[in-house]
């Protein structure tokens, strides 16, 4: 069995990793095994029936050849180094499981003498607990590259998801960050999981006549993931999104995932500074646009920009494309409806339903939970439009919204951020129009700012 000290150094080798979320993946239990990954997910994250699930996440040896700039693990840094075998790591996996600390494991490696040394043990590990053990709980196999094609799809065909990391959005930073990565090393194993995965679904087809249900088949039910670290190399938003947009269309990967930067490690080629979580945050707005709404990477940010921090990607296109607004409310097809800012995709099914039979007002979008604070800009309700046609100030109001939500102090005794209390709360302010409040309230809490934004347009 794997002892205290080498298990915490592979955990916390493994803790920079974030492409893993909860599972996606259905694959069931046999008569005589044990787990199963119907809901398995990531060590303190969310099934989709609201449970908060755990996950073992560890590096099988964080004793690396590679010397990528960034990786607490590469071969020049002055760490302690540990390594664990297939059959330790199995051990392990079932002792956790079997007390209920975990619900499935997610699986990664340095790289260990050489890729397909690592990748023969990761997949050893795979194929003891899956016909050993009888283990048919999640893993998520994160794979290596350089690594023998063969090994990789014997690997895939016993994980629920695999994820090849990016880490840096361009060939130009590889080379120069991790010259022992390639392109190519990581884009041809997604592309060769892809094509099996698309090859296996339509055979499936053929034979039944029904399309897969999500979450199943045989071969990686859980699709793939990738990471890329933001702020280590000068890459823009753009640039990031520009990638994330094609390796959703060309490999159809579940998620792209955004880590923020850290100086865990010193290097002259590295900035010294920790790149802000509100650019991660950012980007993970502008990757749900492209999943789920039906935008594309050049509209959220051209690849020579950025992001704007002081409100969100969708409220940055509605102000870039004034020419598109207001939507009235009442007939918008769902297209338009999904591309107001405030309107999710559950709020812009319910108007699509809900109006079939009335003809919706502002309190009917208010009882709908539609943002209201962002969306009365852009919207007309039976033609009546209860926004403000300054852009500057329209500008203002959507910073005022975004710190309304974002900077707020939770507390079981407090009503919500001090500033807008207290607003709220005066009799002397209650009188004032939402435009006016919205003004003081930027003046009120970040005065520099809002004055030279304010001076003038208001």
């Amino acid at each position: 069995m794997i002892d205290e000290a080498r298990l915490k150094i592979l955990t916390d080798g493994a803790k920079y990793d974030v492409s893993c979320s909860s599972s996606g993946s259905r694959r069931k239990n046999t008569r005589d095994g044990l787990g199963n990954a119907s809901y398995g997910g990531i060590c303190h994250s969310f099934t989709q029936d609201g449970r908060c699930i755990s996950l073992l996440k560890l590096l099988m040896s964080n004793d690396c050849v590679f010397d990528c700039k960034y990786c607490p693990n590469r071969r020049s840094a002055d760490v302690a180094r540990a390594s664990v075998s297939p059959e330790e790591l199995c051990e392990l996996v079932m002792a956790f499981y079997q007390r209920n600390y975990i619900e499935g494991l997610f699986l990664s490696s340095a790289v260990y003498k050489s890729p397909d040394y690592t990748m023969e043990r990761l997949y050893e590990t795979l194929r003891l607990l899956r016909t050993k053990y009888k283990f048919n709980g999640y893993v998520h196999l994160k794979g290596i590259p350089h690594a023998d094609k063969l090994l990789t799809e014997r690997a895939a065909a016993l994980a629920d998801r695999m994820s090849y990391n990016v880490e840096l959005p361009s060939e130009q930073s590889l080379k120069l960050l991790a010259p022992q990565k390639t392109k190519e090393s990581v884009f041809k194993p997604m592309q060769t999981l892809a094509l099996t995965k698309r090859e296996l679904a339509l055979e499936h087809k053929k034979r039944t006549g029904k399309e897969e249900r999500q979450g199943t088949g045989r071969f990686l039910p859980a699709g793939q993931t990738t990471q890329m670290i933001v702020g280590a190399s000068p890459e823009t938003d753009g640039t990031i999104l520009k990638l994330s947009e094609f390796l959703y269309r060309k490999y159809d990967l579940k998620r792209v995932y955004f880590s923020a930067y850290i100086p865990v490690v010193r290097d002259p080629l590295l900035p010294n500074e920790t790149t802000g979580l509100l650019r991660e945050h950012r980007l993970y707005q502008a990757d749900w646009l492209l999943r789920f709404y039906g935008f594309e990477a050049d509209e959220i940010a051209p690849e020579g920009e950025n992001l704007p921090m002081e409100y969100d990607p969708k409220c940055a296109w509605a102000l870039r494309h004034p020419e598109f607004f207001p939507v009235e409310i009442n007939t918008a097809p769902l297209e338009r409806l999904l591309r107001i800012p405030g309107v999710g995709t559950k709020g812009a099914y319910k108007i699509m339903a809900a109006r079939k039979y009335t003809k919706l007002t502002f309190d009917d979008l208010k009882k709908m939970r539609i943002v209201l604070k962002r969306a009365r800009y852009f919207i007309t309700c039976n033609g009546k439009f209860n926004g403000i046609e300054n852009p500057a100030a329209i500008r203002v109001g959507l910073i005022a919204a975004e710190r309304s939500d974002s900077a707020k102090q939770l507390n079981f005794f407090d009503g919500g951020f001090p500033a807008l209390s207290a607003l709220s709360e005066s009799p002397a302010l209650s009188l004032l129009t939402a435009t006016e409040r919205e003004k003081r309230f930027l003046l009120s809490s970040t005065p520099e700012i809002a004055r030279s934004a304010l001076t003038g347009q208001l």
